[in-house]
């Protein structure tokens, strides 16, 4: 097939995507994919040759480049190589998942735990191995893609809520039939609009209408709770999640993601979920650098107190500037363009002041809430938070989003 004579939709597509691409590129308006060449001390990064604060990186608690964890990944490269040499199940096994599944488990609070290759691959895995045809899976409409997929790829029947509504849940749990089991699934920070989901609610609807709660806490590992254990931590309600689904790639400075929860369901995923059976286990170094990425938040507790007061400086500066900051409380913090256009055009005055932000656009969020989502972490220092919302500032005015 000749595929610059082609018209189908597959083409169609492609070419849409890409005539856009290029319009931005032209424009001096795309600003994806960018190298980073190198990070300097978790707040501030090089990038084509700028060094340009960085406020779009999920290192909330700073702990990329911290030394006790940079050491044991260096360690279990020595000790055990670059790969594992197969999936989990068969050769791939190594000494240090084990020790990574029991820190995680203890730290979660629960009996095991298990880790996957990546956060997405984890929430596609879990729900649609735990959910089948004749079941009920029931998401928050602001969920994130990895878990819609889930759902979708589980057979189940999938019905959505409005985004933290707690009387629709409970109209969705009262349309499943009573015989059916059900899952109600939800992120604990929505990685969009940084709001945290209505826990409370959400825990004593599950257990009115005998339903399975999981809670993404992919953006809450590190930023909720005293000691940064997550939502049930910030709420006080521990032993209120079934499945305890998180990544190892935000607040910890690796890659993959776990689920922790009682000792029966971990062996059925590790059993029963094909992302499990079927993928090659993490690397060695990444497995190291999670586990001991877990102690150290743990060991200094001080980082989750200034990410706190690092957050509520720059959503009330942001606010008090006249941006519209939805009803974030956490460390993403949305600054409301309107338009596509207008977040470009932010992002591109930001980044021409050495601040690394990015836009997110339709379709990723609705059509006239395009916006920067920028993030604030534990290494950033109050005067370069005060220089980056005067950046904001200063092109909000120029653009026209703030008067």
């Amino acid at each position: 097939m000749d595929y610059k004579n082609t018209n189908d939709a597959v083409t169609r597509r492609i070419r849409a995507m890409v005539d856009r691409v290029n319009m931005l590129k032209e424009n001096d308006l795309y600003f994806y994919n960018q190298p980073i060449s190198e990070l300097r001390g978790g707040a501030r990064v090089l990038v084509n040759g700028h060094d340009m604060g960085m406020y779009a990186s999920y290192s909330y608690l700073g702990l990329v480049g911290h030394p006790r964890i940079n050491a044991a990944a260096k360690a279990a490269v020595d000790k055990y190589a670059t790969g594992t040499h197969g999936v989990r199940t068969l050769a791939g096994s190594l000494k240090l998942h084990d020790e990574l599944e029991a820190t995680i488990s203890e730290f979660k609070n629960t009996e095991a735990a298990i880790t996957y290759t990546s956060g997405y691959v984890t929430n596609l895995t879990v729900v649609s191995t735990l959910m089948g045809r004749g079941d009920w899976v029931i998401s928050d409409k602001l969920n994130h893609a990895s878990i819609v997929d889930g759902c979708m790829m589980s057979g189940a029947e999938f019905r959505r809520f409005r985004h933290n509504d707690m009387e629709e849940l409970e109209k969705r749990l009262q349309q499943a039939p009573s015989d059916v089991s059900k899952l109600v699934v939800a992120d604990s920070v929505f990685s969009m609009d940084g709001d945290v989901i209505d826990f409370p609610r959400v825990v004593e609807l599950c257990k009115k209408y005998n339903a399975w709660l999981m809670i993404d806490e992919a953006h809450s590992l590190g930023v909720l709770g005293k000691t940064g254990r997550g939502i049930e931590e910030h709420f006080g309600m521990e032993d209120s999640i079934d499945i305890k689904m998180g990544t190892l790639s935000k607040t910890i400075p690796s890659v993959g993601g776990y689920v922790a929860g009682k000792k029966e369901i971990i062996t059925y995923l590790r059993h029963a979920s094909r992302a499990y059976i079927f993928s090659a286990a993490l690397p060695p170094a990444q497995a190291a650098a999670a586990n001991e990425a877990f102690k150290v938040i743990l060991d200094e507790p001080w980082r989750i107190q200034k990410l706190q007061v690092n957050t509520d400086q720059f959503i009330n500066g942001i606010k008090k500037r006249g941006f519209d900051t939805l009803l974030t409380s956490t460390a993403i913090v949305p600054i409301i363009c309107g338009n596509d256009e207008r977040a470009f055009l932010m992002t591109r005055e930001a980044q021409h002041h050495d601040v690394f932000a990015l836009p997110v656009v339709s379709p990723a969020v609705p059509d006239g809430l395009a916006r920067l989502r920028a993030t604030v972490t534990a290494a950033h220092e109050p005067e370069e938070i005060e220089y980056a919302m005067n950046v904001f500032e200063k092109a909000g005015k120029e653009i026209g989003i703030i008067s």
